[in-house]
């Protein structure tokens, strides 16, 4: 049955809800507070698939032992402008602060960094991090390989690759800052769940059936399908590079050697990730930037419409008005979302986040 119904919950009362959860299965009570922070976040800017949405299968994950609740992150300086982060098997939100921190202040120095991550876990969204150096000034660039291969290289049919996430964050001055952060596949593996989850059926061109080539609408089926990259082999090869950078790079997982974190909650998946900030001072005044960035999304936004089209929508626009309408009125909770919360709280012997 598909439902459109859902319930607006405030988002300190979703933060609050992840952080007891996590607790409740070993993790420190600042690396719970931190890792509900940054899920939290990706609710408020409209990645759904990435936020409370992943709870119960990071909770399932820990106590299987498939996740490391007490990590020791070590971070590794290789040169002024470098520096590799070992995870530990760590809840990869707690990996890639880290690794953005790091990024920031080496940034500071240098003007840019680059910091590689491995022995790290699922994320969440990629624009949580991208987006983390903007208030420093700088530029976030991030990119992972997924956690689970759902798509083959063009032309092929065996599941090689990921979803592999780019996200790029630009600062602006009274705009929005420009903010992407895309799948290589048309659609992340994340919404695929979500709509199964709500029973919704599946756009035509999302995924296909890998002996047919035949597309796949219903979502029930979808693990007998393979996503379609982005722009056919533009996408594929995107994924291949961004694959070989986060993974190959960094001594981490990549093609064969990727454990699908949704079918597998003992094997350390040895996810690898890197985040690469770049001071903008070091090439013109902020503020000059800032305002030369302002200027040219207004020219872009109020440029001619193709016919068919009622706006030009600019990447981090609409990111920033639905954070300011969650923020006061509570992210959406989908009654299926919300049943599936509720088992887990009186698994964790919890009270139900719908009545906090």
């Amino acid at each position: 049955m598909i439902t459109d119904t859902l319930i607006r919950i405030p988002a300190n009362t979703i933060r609050g809800f992840i952080a007891e959860c996590l607790g409740l299965v070993g993790l420190l009570p600042a690396d719970a507070a931190k890792v509900a922070e940054l899920m939290t976040e990706a609710d408020l800017t409209g990645a759904d698939a990435h936020g409370v949405f992943r709870l119960p299968q990071y909770v399932q994950r820990t106590q299987a032992g498939g996740l490391n609740p007490w990590p020791n992150i070590t971070v590794t300086k290789t040169a002024p402008a470098t520096a590799l982060i070992d995870g530990d098997n760590a809840m990869g939100h707690l990996v890639l602060a880290r690794a953005a921190e790091t990024a920031i202040a080496q940034a500071r120095e240098t003007g840019v960094a680059w910091v590689g991550v491995r022995n790290s876990n699922h994320a969440g969204a990629a624009g949580v991090y991208a987006a983390m150096p903007l208030a420093h000034g700088m530029i976030g660039i991030y990119s992972a390989v997924a956690n689970a291969n759902h798509m083959a290289a063009w032309g092929g049919t065996d599941l090689l690759l990921g979803t592999n996430p780019l996200a790029v964050a630009i600062p602006a001055g009274e705009e929005a800052p420009v903010v992407l952060d895309i799948a290589t596949s048309i659609v992340s593996y994340g919404t695929i769940k979500n709509y199964k989850l709500q029973n919704k059926p599946l756009p035509e061109g999302w995924l296909i059936d890998a002996a047919s080539g035949e597309p796949i609408t219903d979502a029930a089926n979808s693990d007998e399908g393979l996503l379609l990259p982005m722009g056919g082999y533009k996408g594929s090869g995107l994924a291949i590079v961004l694959g070989l950078l986060a993974g190959t790079l960094n001594g981490a997982a990549f093609g064969r050697d990727v454990i699908d974190f949704n079918a597998d909650d003992e094997t350390t998946t040895n996810t690898g990730q890197f985040i690469l900030a770049l001071d903008v001072g070091r090439f013109m005044p902020l503020d000059a930037f800032k305002a030369e960035v302002d200027r040219h999304v207004r020219e872009l936004r109020t440029s001619k419409l193709l016919p068919g089209f009622d706006a030009i929508r600019l990447p981090g626009e609409q990111r920033r008005r639905r954070r300011a309408d969650r923020v006061k009125n509570g992210i959406p909770i989908s009654a299926e979302l919300m049943a599936k919360l509720d088992a887990l709280a009186s698994e964790m012997k919890m009270k139900p986040l719908r009545e906090r």
